[in-house]
């Protein structure tokens, strides 16, 4: 006898792992299924999506439009945060697991739903990215997790058992790559990827240009920034999904933004992925290099012992914690100075920094000029050396010793 889940709210995309969850879960279980459709900026055709829902076994289909909620709550405060995972994951996927899993627990509550569903394979990190959100507002609300119980064991059982159920998928045994695109970024994951020392192929990439076939001439993009949030381009005011949007198509014309990157996955094994974030590194090094000009030393040095750990609450899927809010309050008061602009030049896949303003700025010109009668007195500097290095005159005898005489 099946077991009565009652209402399921199923947090669906349309790919391969969701498609089929729909008839495993009415094979195997007595319920009613919600699929819920987030657009976070993926672009895909969201009528197609939900027909696909239906044809697959849902009972009823949400989309819900989460774009501007993605960008003013989750990402803005991750860049403002300087949050950047193992030195080049720009943190993508990991972002959208939360706002999208928070309104799924939302759908869920509303309808009177007993359980949620997800398509997270039991070795990856969005598992414990949307769970977690669930434990947060509805801990108890049951959870199926079909990769973790189905006899599914591979991608390609996954296309095999679409096809028996009639279900067309975009992915193929010959192109077998796993995406997640969004607003931020577009991730590549699987097939030849599996091994590192492949390189990835051209036709893999679905947003960049090739660097090497990007304009000849250099683009120049100005970004501004308002208590560290961005609020124009190029002199333009636009709402945040839009500005993303324009951020986005000048990066990618011009080969900007591709990572690949053999990351420490959090349950343990490392894992190699390659992205594509145009808008999003232009973004991200124009709020750096604005900080650079606002922000005092010791303030900007502890903010980067900070933007470390904020990555790993993204990645690890804590972004509903104290310890993420505590973090946030410290970062908010650290952007209120972070005001001006920067201009960028990209080409053929690099960013070069060309100009940075501020009312804020901490850059003083006369005390940073070579010219010897400035108001920097260089005499100071005998006092400040004597008395930063006399704990190390006090250890002189011990490294006297070292000398070779």
């Amino acid at each position: 006898m099946k077991t009565d889940l009652g209402k399921v709210v199923l947090a669906y995309s349309g790919g391969l792992d969701t498609s089929i969850i729909i008839p495993w879960l009415k094979e195997n279980y007595q319920c009613e299924i919600i699929a819920m459709v987030a657009d976070v900026g993926q672009g895909d055709d969201m009528e197609a999506v939900c027909r696909k829902a239906v044809s697959s076994g849902a009972d009823q289909v949400f989309v819900e439009d989460l774009k501007e909620v993605f960008l003013t709550d989750y990402i803005y405060p991750m860049l403002q945060a300087g949050a950047v995972y193992e030195r080049k994951y720009l943190l993508g996927t990991s972002i959208a697991r939360p706002v999208i899993a928070k309104r799924q627990v939302e759908i869920a509550l509303r309808e009177g739903a007993g359980a949620l569903a997800h398509g997270c394979t039991g070795k990856g990190n969005d598992q414990v990215r949307f769970e977690l959100t669930y434990k947060a507002f509805a801990p108890h609300l049951k959870v199926v997790a079909p990769w973790r119980i189905w006899t599914i064991q591979s991608r390609e059982d996954a296309i095999e058992y679409a096809d028996s159920k009639g279900i067309d998928v975009s992915v193929s045994k010959a192109k077998i790559f796993s995406r997640d695109r969004n607003l931020w970024h577009l991730s590549h994951e699987g097939g030849l990827l599996e091994d590192p020392a492949n390189e990835p192929p051209e036709d893999l990439f679905q947003w960049t240009v090739s660097p090497e076939k990007a304009p000849d001439t250099p683009e120049k993009v100005e970004i501004a920034f308002s208590c560290g949030v961005p609020v124009s381009v190029n002199g333009r005011s636009l709402p945040p999904a839009e500005q993303m949007d324009l951020l986005n198509a000048i990066g990618a014309r011009n080969g900007v933004g591709r990572v690949d990157l053999v990351e420490n996955r959090l349950v343990g094994m490392k894992s190699r992925g390659v992205y594509e974030t145009p808008g999003g590194t232009l973004m991200t090094l124009a709020h750096r290099e604005l900080e650079s000009l606002v922000l005092d030393r010791e303030t900007a040095h502890y903010k980067e012992q900070l933007s470390v750990r904020y990555a790993e609450l993204v990645y690890y899927g804590q972004w509903f914690t104290p310890l993420r809010e505590a973090l946030d309050a410290f970062v908010a008061s650290t952007q209120q100075v972070v005001n001006g602009t920067v201009q960028l030049k990209l080409y053929k896949g690099n960013v070069d920094v060309v100009s940075r303003t501020s009312p804020n700025s901490l850059y003083r010109e006369d005390l940073a000029m070579f010219n010897m009668r400035s108001k920097y007195d260089q005499k100071d500097a005998n006092g400040f050396i004597n008395l930063l290095g006399l704990p190390i005159t006090l250890q002189s005898p011990r490294y006297q010793k070292l000398i070779k005489r």
